[in-house]
């Protein structure tokens, strides 16, 4: 498992599109580690109430604070300021398309703390900045595998290398589903204990075939055959056949692959010659879809043959008055 910190140069270049992101001052600051996905509005500290300020959060500044920042008088306000930076805060942020003050500035370059601005508002980028941090700071891991989307079943196929996972994701994706990841799998876990799957940068997308070589599945099959990333609901390990080994023929018993602390069902489905496995991953997610429904096959046809035994056995045997027995 890892739960490494975020570094800020890293936040600064993901999100410098989708949000606009530009550094205004503090270079050095954007060496500065993120380890926690709560962000401060430093509204009291900047009146002068430190004794609960967290400097190991992300500060954002919006129309409230740089108004009152402005109401201050020159030596108060730098006062003010030079108390806050002295706790090296991870960072500023001014949101709303404000220009950052000049003073907020020069102390951000004086003590190595980045000072950045957006033009999003300040309610938007707040929550918009949780959720980037609450995801990338997740706990998380990196697993051997292919993640593909059947049905909007997050599927997760597991198993030794040459097994056939990525031959198996290529059947899905030809007819019609989605991969998310092939050969490395990054898994997080959200906050709602549940877990998402993404590929890393470097293969996404990409899938090694033995005797091909390597494929880009959205050159081959466009858009529509891949997706950024995608929760995991199912964990199908693709086993080698063993004759006389007893697999699972009923589905009663629920089985479980734990990732990141979090129980996922999965299924084990034995690979041979002959055997169509991208057949049998659809019919797993579209009874797993069936499942969530409320429809439980096998508990189902369980419950319907053990009421026709009961209503079909010959009754007890009734003892005469008198008799022992």
């Amino acid at each position: 498992m890892m739960n490494m910190g975020l570094r800020l140069e890293t936040l600064l270049n993901d999100l410098a599109g989708p949000l606009s992101l530009r550094l205004m001052a503090g270079r050095e600051g954007l060496k500065r580690e993120i380890e926690v996905a709560d962000l401060n509005r430093p509204g009291l500290a900047l009146s002068g109430f430190l004794d609960y300020f967290p400097p190991d959060r992300l500060q954002v500044m919006g129309k409230t604070e740089v108004t009152f920042l402005e109401t201050l008088d020159e030596r108060t306000r730098q006062a003010r300021l030079d108390a806050i930076f002295r706790l090296k805060p991870a960072g500023f942020f001014v949101s709303h398309d404000i220009e950052p003050p000049k003073d907020v500035c020069e102390a951000g370059e004086r003590t190595g703390v980045a000072i950045l601005a957006t033009p999003v508002p300040t309610t938007k980028f707040f929550s918009e900045l949780t959720l980037y941090l609450e995801e990338r700071l997740a706990p998380s891991v990196t697993l051997h595998g292919s993640l593909v989307d059947v049905y909007g079943v997050g599927i997760l196929l597991l198993g030794e290398s040459g097994i056939g996972k990525s031959e198996c994701a290529l059947a899905l994706i030809d007819k019609g589903h989605r991969i998310c990841a092939d050969d490395v799998v990054e898994i997080r876990r959200t906050p709602e204990k549940t877990l998402i799957g993404v590929g890393t940068r470097q293969l996404r997308y990409h899938m090694e075939i033995r005797g091909i070589g390597i494929v880009d599945i959205q050159g081959l099959f466009g858009a529509r055959a891949v997706r950024e990333r995608k929760m995991i609901d199912m964990v199908i390990q693709l086993v080698p056949w063993e004759p006389g080994k007893r697999y699972d023929r009923t589905g009663l018993e629920d089985r479980t692959f734990t990732i990141l602390d979090v129980p996922v069902v999965m299924h084990e489905l034995p690979v041979r010659t002959g055997r169509n496995m991208a057949v049998l991953v659809e019919v797993a997610a579209m009874n797993w879809r069936l499942k969530q429904m409320g429809v439980n096959s096998a508990e189902r046809l369980n419950e319907q043959i053990m009421r026709e035994l009961k209503r079909d056995a010959p009754p007890a045997p009734r003892h005469k008055r008198g008799e022992e027995g």
